[in-house]
């Protein structure tokens, strides 16, 4: 049964076919003159490839439809059965070039079959190799495009997952070596390990590295609490480990991916950590258990709508984020249009988003000073008639269109459109145990909390509450009438 990625993989390659077809229709009457009687690269070989038109324009493109339909199928069939279709860190150079060009190849012979069994006359042999020969040039640019961006954002941390490892320094050793040499590794970066041996303090790997000792395996509630740690490597001793049930039960109330090694019998019973096929390693043997949705189909769909929403919204209110930066100019010159918000997402990751700025020069210092007037509890900090918010930042909160350029985050892929709110790092030190939780979804711009009367709503464990509810319970449908309601929320300008 195909996978979303892979029914992604077949739309993206049928709209290149598309392109392909459409450039090829746009050049080919501009070639075709060359290869005609008189022309530059003319030659009698070109009579028995492409006989002469019988007038001097090219035909239409709509006449050529009929080799879209037959080739592209074709094509975007073969470049699957090629395995062209598996995620482009697994596929070899080699390979890449061999798929975009054997597969528009495969395509035009499967055309020319046709032609030939019914001995059909006269189509204009230069435009079907031309598309052809665009058809393997966009593949092979998309692929290895494709591949260059995937490593450079790998250089840059954006897909490495922080893994630690438990067990003895030995075991230690030889997973780092087996990860770091195997390029159908995830990207990762080890971050210590925990151990029972505190003489030991570091492992020395192969690399010559130094990998810290994160503490006793009992610290592994702590650690998590406090380190972005999204998978744990648990290596378990052939005498067996008395310490497995309750570092799982940590890992399973925080949502972190496990991958056990070598093979083990899972008898713990598991909330939302489930058996996945193996992520970590193609020549690792490991059981990974991982949270349900980081193995459902419908997270892609969901990444889909979260890039193509942000995305117009951004386009189409490029006049209002420009109206809105001159408001703030003209009203506060001295403010910035943009307030950097510094906070912790997805599994404890820092990012910096943005908002329209609201507040006066230095309103972070004066937080202190008004302790006094915070209208919640807990560790977040908010008040209904704010005096450090200015005039027009007012007007913007109330329509929440101080928010508006959170949607680059989105686009970004720090935030999603639906998600609990993500938390400032100030906050997350006075976090208690369970409100740690809802950092195992992606933040988002609004939730069940700014949809459920968020001004009436003035103790943090409801609010955390709500976004717990919306993490059990979220699906696309879900998603989709929060954004409704959303939507008549900042109609009725109930924002803060």
């Amino acid at each position: 049964m195909w996978n979303i990625h892979r029914k992604l993989f077949w739309l993206f390659d049928f709209l290149l076919m598309l392109a392909a077809f459409v450039i090829t229709g746009r050049v080919a009457p501009g070639v075709a003159p060359l290869f005609q009687p008189g022309g530059l690269l003319y030659g009698r070989w070109i009579e028995t490839l492409s006989p002469p038109p019988q007038s001097g324009d090219f035909s239409p493109l709509t006449q050529f439809l009929w080799v879209f339909t037959i080739v592209a199928p074709v094509t975007v069939s073969c470049i699957d059965m090629l395995g062209g279709h598996a995620p482009l860190r697994q596929q070899r150079r080699l390979r890449m070039l061999v798929v975009s060009l054997a597969a528009p190849l495969g395509g035009i012979a499967f055309l020319s079959t046709i032609f030939f069994a019914l001995r059909f006359p006269g189509y204009s042999r230069l435009f079907v190799f031309s598309f052809a020969a665009v058809s393997c040039a966009l593949l092979a640019f998309s692929r290895f495009g494709g591949r260059a961006w995937y490593r450079y954002t790998v250089r840059a941390g954006l897909h490495a997952d922080e893994v630690a490892i438990v067990g003895e320094p030995a075991a230690v050793q030889l997973v780092a070596k087996r990860l770091d040499s195997d390029p159908t590794a995830l990207p990762h970066v080890i971050v210590g390990y925990f151990s029972r041996n505190q003489a030991e303090r570091s492992v020395r790997l192969e690399n010559g590295e130094e990998l810290q000792r994160l503490g006793d395996i009992e610290n592994l509630k702590e650690i998590l609490i406090q380190k972005p740690i999204q998978r744990v490597v648990m290596v378990l001793p052939s005498g067996g480990a008395r310490w497995l049930d309750s570092a799982l039960g940590v890992c399973d109330y925080f949502r972190t991916t496990v991958h056990i090694l070598p093979e083990v019998l899972l008898t713990s019973e598991l909330g939302d950590l489930s058996t996945a096929p193996n992520q970590l390693s193609g020549s690792i043997g490991s059981l990974t258990l991982a949270p349900v949705e980081s193995h459902n189909q419908w997270l892609a769909v969901k990444r889909v709508l979260d890039v193509c929403v942000s995305g117009l919204l951004l386009l189409l209110l490029a006049p209002v984020f420009l109206a809105i930066a001159i408001a703030i100019k003209l009203t506060t010159p001295g403010l910035p249009v943009f307030y950097p918000w510094r906070v912790v997402g997805f599994r404890g990751r820092r990012f910096t988003g943005y908002k329209f700025t609201t507040m006066i020069v230095g309103a972070d210092a004066q937080r202190e000073k008004l302790a006094g007037l915070n209208e919640m509890t807990g560790p977040v900090f908010k008040i209904a008639n704010d005096p450090r918010v200015t005039p027009l930042g007012r007007f913007l909160r109330k329509y929440s269109l101080n928010e508006l350029p959170q949607f680059w985050s989105v686009l970004k892929g720090d935030m999603s459109l639906v998600g609990p709110r993500p938390a400032g790092p100030h906050e997350l030190l006075r976090y208690e145990l369970w409100h740690k939780r809802k950092l195992s979804a992606k933040p988002g711009i609004t939730c069940l909390w700014q949809v459920m009367g968020r001004n009436r709503i003035n103790n943090f464990d409801d609010w955390v509450r709500l976004d717990l509810e919306y993490i059990r319970n979220r699906s696309l449908w879900v998603d989709c009438k929060i954004l409704a309601r959303t939507a008549w929320v900042v109609v009725r300008g109930t924002g803060s």
